[in-house]
């Protein structure tokens, strides 16, 4: 295990990448050295760690959880990629948390996990697109998620999308009341 964890973090991505898969392939035997490694002080070295563990599908996704807030932006994307794989509705209001983020990449992926949670996650985003008001990629990403989750419960959410000024938001809202069957032509009388 030693060996393979000094691999990792050896600083060669083909060795590591080749360590990682190794590991990958010791199942749970190698979570242990991986939630030491996910400490380290280095985050590159936490980067490896969190994603060989979010590609071992019997790791736990408290593991993903206490990393979701650390400091180094990769580390945290990986985390989010971890939730993504093990969708439940105990990390609903962590990844809401991560919607604000200044970081494309990391608002997408956190779409992403919440969109594989599915309706779990519709009551924390409508609450989140009642207390964001403000039109920014947060409430779009907001509503893209609910958009594909396709619950009932965000039906009147996404008919108020409609009205915001954001072409992509109301894109979202449109693609998401068609998957609800509710596929009609919306027009502004004035």
């Amino acid at each position: 295990m030693k060996t393979l964890i000094a691999e990792l973090i050896c600083g060669d991505d083909a060795r590591a990448e080749a360590a990682m898969y190794k590991l990958i392939g010791l199942g749970p035997g190698a979570l242990p050295a991986l939630r030491e490694l996910a400490a380290d002080p280095d985050p590159d070295r936490r980067w490896w760690a969190v994603s060989t563990m979010a590609q071992i599908t019997d790791a736990n996704l408290d593991i993903f959880l206490a990393v979701l807030k650390d400091e180094d932006l990769e580390v945290q994307q990986a985390a989010v990629l971890g939730l993504t794989a093990r969708p439940h509705p105990k990390s609903v209001s962590a990844l809401i948390e991560l919607l604000p983020s200044p970081n494309s990449i990391l608002r997408t992926l956190t779409t992403n996990a919440l969109i594989a949670i599915g309706k779990d996650a519709t009551s924390d985003l409508l609450i989140f697109l009642q207390d964001h008001q403000t039109q920014d990629a947060a409430r779009l990403n907001a509503v893209r998620a609910l958009a594909n989750i396709a619950d009932h419960k965000a039906i009147p959410a996404l008919m108020a999308a409609l009205e915001e000024d954001s072409a992509l938001i109301r894109h979202w809202a449109e693609e998401g009341l068609e998957k609800l069957g509710l596929d009609m032509v919306y027009m502004k009388l004035e």
